[in-house]
């Protein structure tokens, strides 16, 4: 997790999901990883709920014949899940405030509010 310049102060992230919906999307993932790295093994788990900062909120792991293989899964890997996979983040400050952010780590509005470009209940994440 980061709490950097850039995060004003983050104290912790709160991470909540539709896990049905997550595990069955890492399936895909996974599917896909091991697709292009066919030799590889590879696992990952992304943790749910508030997670102080400085703690580590997802693990990859890939293990190749050769290490550069498995570098390439981890970063595939990692790639996808800020892509595909359907977790809400929510920014705990210090100052006590709260803040949605996307993939990236930029402010967004809640995940399920309506907007123009998106029906009630539709993400804006990622």
């Amino acid at each position: 997790m980061r709490n950097g310049p850039d995060e004003q102060g983050v104290t912790a992230i709160e991470y909540s999901a539709y896990e049905e919906m997550v595990e069955a999307e890492f399936g895909r993932l996974l599917t896909d990883a091991r697709g292009r790295w066919p030799e590889a093994r590879i696992a990952v788990r992304h943790r749910l709920g508030t997670i102080p900062a400085g703690e580590a909120s997802i693990a990859i792991v890939a293990a190749a014949a050769h290490r550069a293989q498995a570098f390439e899964a981890c970063r595939y890997v990692i790639e996808g899940v800020k892509q595909r996979i359907p977790v809400w983040k929510k920014e705990l400050r210090v100052d006590g405030s709260e803040v949605w952010v996307d993939p990236s780590g930029r402010p967004t509005p809640h995940p399920l509010t309506p907007s123009p470009q998106r029906g009630e209940g539709e993400r804006a994440h990622g």
